[in-house]
């Protein structure tokens, strides 16, 4: 009996499991911590290049992070020369001897630089304008110009200010300082100008008034401005707890807000200011939300301004042109989509009125494309760009000679459909040229002459080259920079494997990446993160090199998992087919995450699809939830930040855009909220107690659901965090590595490691 019972007690200890007694080490977080986005860009040398042009001409200076610090260079491609824009040594002695403080070459205190004459440079430091005269090294401070107010609008030709004050509208001379009060019966609550401002929060705890900033349309030539009346009497406010962390009492703070299906909502009306007459004319436009569009186009020479207005659901947008003598208007255009919506990402609009015409940009042929149509009666001319690609929009219009520059992406078929290109076309739809062919995405930068353009490109396994190229044909004149990764390479960097894959109807084709630890072993099996953004207005995986290093998934991946990216259908950037399949069911591009992740496992042994985890933010936030609860038996762990968990909770425009108008059932079988009861997996939910992004309430109110259905799940309230500092707070990063560590990895983690 004695030798039965050591035995099975030995039996009994050899059989427990090895992760009860196992641990991720303290040394294992501070290798993540070093794959934080803030602590790898310091590590990532001369990686952008963001011109600032001359006025005249095509130079450029442009600042960059070096080996040194921060270099200043001035760039002439008529003579393909770069050069420091200044002696940066010289500057830092007279910057220490203006402003009474050591201030070093690399690391000079200033910002806003221009090249203003030939051997002068502008910038501001310290609340200060300066000139630097580089040729005989003097520096002088300038006197300031008057800086505009949130609640002022300078006219183009700089003689005009408008501005706003108590719900009314004011023109100011520039020069002489002279007012004129152009309207009277205007209020804070119903006022000219007044802008509907989200992002703006009051105490109402301390009685403060609401503060809003100016929005107004000047007219090329300054004559005429357009500008909305809000009237928000009776709209809907959201309120906030703001801790004060200077006493013992929270406060309540507000911010205007309309939900999904709102009734009363900030309408808008709009009135035509005539400048010298000094008078207003109340524009032929009906009141509509204020939320579906406020804003006017002009162009030069063009006696009349556009409106583009769409319908509650967006199911259509009508293009409106406004005389700016009269007031009175025309609808030119009517768009419809009614069986889904009209992407109002895809608005744009170039007007040629000496010809007659209009370029617009539509999905009406199942792709987004330019089209030239006449302007007197709205109907098509012609089908400017054409096939199965994705346009993103006009970066130049010449249209004395009738050529379009577009950035565009799928037209090679044998590359990423997402990686953007810039083209050239005539607007009869033909000599389409690819001008920026590197196997990458593309960000331009044209100068204002347009005959260059500085060209940033990157992919998300190849680091930036800035290059300078001829508009007319895209050619190479020369390289500005090219991005060093000597040091993240050392740190043991490799770059995300890429993947794309049919989805299972067979013919749809997704993208994504897969993200390995440094010290990758494929003799072991790894559990899965999905790390999730399925909102319909972009896509997750990235496709530069910035957006492939610098970002949340390479510190997870480090503490022993394998992270994925998918871009699923119903993302953007596709076809309309490809786009619509999320409509009245956001999260939809969950479905293809899993079909996806077990995919891979049949094609990678490493991946364990016993062991799936998923996180996200935002709209990611919701999906991380509702994907714990949609595949309960596939999706073991989720931690989810800022989720927008109930979409009837929702700012009004985004989940009637891409769930629907009027509000109905769907709400209901798409929220997290009325689906609580189904989680069986580990759950955590974070928000931020001053998001007036995506309220608290949401988390809140599915907290309260979870716990009437007794469900296990961790809620952590970030202390005066708003939406984005809530993603990057310090203490949220290191519970959620917690969580996945424990409750995926099933080990141990390190007690209250601190990032630093």
């Amino acid at each position: 009996m004695r030798t039965f019972r050591k035995i099975g007690l030995i039996f009994t200890l050899l059989s427990i499991p090895s992760f009860l007694s196992a641990q991720v080490s303290t040394t294992d977080y501070e290798r993540a911590e070093q794959f934080l986005q803030f602590n790898l860009e310091k590590h990532i040398y001369n990686r952008w290049v963001e011109p600032i042009w001359q006025e005249s001409g095509n130079a450029f200076i442009y600042s960059v992070t070096t080996r040194k610090g921060v270099e200043y260079f001035s760039v002439i491609p008529s003579t393909k020369s770069k050069t420091p824009a200044f002696d940066q040594a010289k500057l830092a002695t007279l910057l220490t001897d203006s402003l009474k403080v050591e201030v070093k070459p690399f690391e000079l205190p200033i910002a806003r630089v221009a090249i203003v004459g030939k051997d002068e440079v502008l910038f501001w430091a310290k609340g200060k304008q300066w000139i630097y005269n580089t040729s005989n090294n003097l520096l002088q401070s300038k006197q300031n110009e008057s800086t505009l107010t949130n609640k002022e609008s300078l006219s183009p030709d700089g003689n005009w200010i408008a501005f706003i004050k108590e719900g009314n509208f004011f023109l100011r001379e520039k020069r002489t300082g002279t007012e004129s009060q152009l309207t009277s019966d205007g209020t804070p609550e119903n006022g000219y100008g007044h802008n509907l401002d989200w992002d703006f929060t009051k105490n109402d705890s301390r009685g403060e008034p609401n503060d809003y900033i100016v929005e107004a349309y000047w007219t090329s030539d300054s004559k005429k401005l357009i500008v909305p009346r809000f009237d928000r009497r009776n709209v809907r406010r959201l309120q906030l707890y703001k801790v004060d962390v200077e006493g013992y009492q929270s406060e309540i703070v507000s911010y205007e807000r309309g939900l999904a299906g709102d009734t009363v909502l900030t309408m808008v009306d709009f009135y035509l200011f005539d400048v010298n007459k000094k008078k207003a004319i109340r524009v032929d436009l009906p009141s509509n939300p204020a939320f579906l569009g406020t804003g006017f186009y002009t162009f030069d020479g063009c006696p009349k301004a556009y409106h583009v207005k769409y319908s509650r659901g967006y199911k259509t947008r009508e293009l409106f042109e406004v005389d700016l003598e009269t007031g009175e208007t025309r609808s030119v255009l009517v768009e419809s989509y009614p069986k889904t919506f009209v992407d109002l990402y895809t608005e744009t609009l170039d007007v040629n009125y000496d010809k007659n015409e209009f370029v617009w940009r539509s999905e009406q042929d199942g792709w987004c494309h330019l089209y030239r149509y006449d302007l007197s009666i709205g109907k098509i001319k012609n089908q400017i760009t054409k096939g199965d690609f994705y346009v993103y929009g006009i970066e130049h219009f010449d249209k004395k000679n009738g050529t379009i520059w577009f950035m565009a992406g799928g037209v090679d078929k044998r590359k990423d459909p997402y990686q953007k290109y810039l083209y050239s076309i005539t607007l009869d739809g033909k000599n389409q040229k690819l001008l920026t062919p590197e196997d990458a995405t593309h960000d331009i930068r044209m100068s204002p002459d347009k005959k260059i353009f500085v060209d940033n490109y990157s992919s998300c396994t190849d680091p930036n080259v800035a290059v300078v190229r001829q508009m007319k044909d895209g050619k190479q004149i020369m390289t500005v920079e090219q991005t060093d990764i000597d040091d993240l390479v050392k740190k043991g960097w490799k770059p995300a494997e890429t993947f794309s894959m049919l989805a299972d109807d067979g013919k749809t084709m997704r993208c994504g990446m897969i993200i390995k630890p440094t010290n990758f072993d494929p003799t072991k099996k790894y559990p899965v993160i999905d790390g999730t953004y399925t909102g319909p207005h972009t896509i997750r995986a990235p496709k530069t090199f910035s957006r492939s290093v610098l970002n949340m998934d390479l510190s997870l991946a480090e503490l022993g998992f394998v992270v994925i990216n998918i871009d699923g259908r119903g993302s953007a950037y596709r076809s309309k087919e490809f786009h619509d399949i999320s409509y009245a069911r956001l999260g939809y591009g969950l479905v293809d995450h899993v079909y996806v992740i077990n995919k891979l496992a049949e094609k990678h042994s490493y991946i364990d699809v016993d062991r799936v985890g998923i996180y996200g933010h935002s709209a990611g936030g919701y999906d991380a939830t509702r994907a714990l609860l949609l595949f309960p038996e596939f999706y073991k762990v989720g931690v989810s930040s800022a989720g927008d968990h109930d979409h009837r909770m929702e700012k009004v425009w985004w989940p009637e855009l891409y769930q629907g108008f009027p509000v109905d059932t769907q709400y209901h079988n798409q929220s997290n909220v009325t689906n609580a009861s189904k989680l069986k997996g580990h759950l955590m939910i974070v928000t931020g107690d001053l998001d007036n992004n995506v309220n608290p309430s949401a988390t809140y109110k599915l907290a309260g659901e979870l716990t009437k259905a007794n469900k296990d799940f961790e809620l952590i309230v970030l202390p005066n965090d708003n939406h984005g500092t809530c993603y990057w707070n310090k203490y949220f990063i290191r519970k959620r590595w917690d969580f996945f560590v424990k409750n995926l990895l099933g080990l141990e983690h390190p007690r209250e490691y601190k990032i630093k």
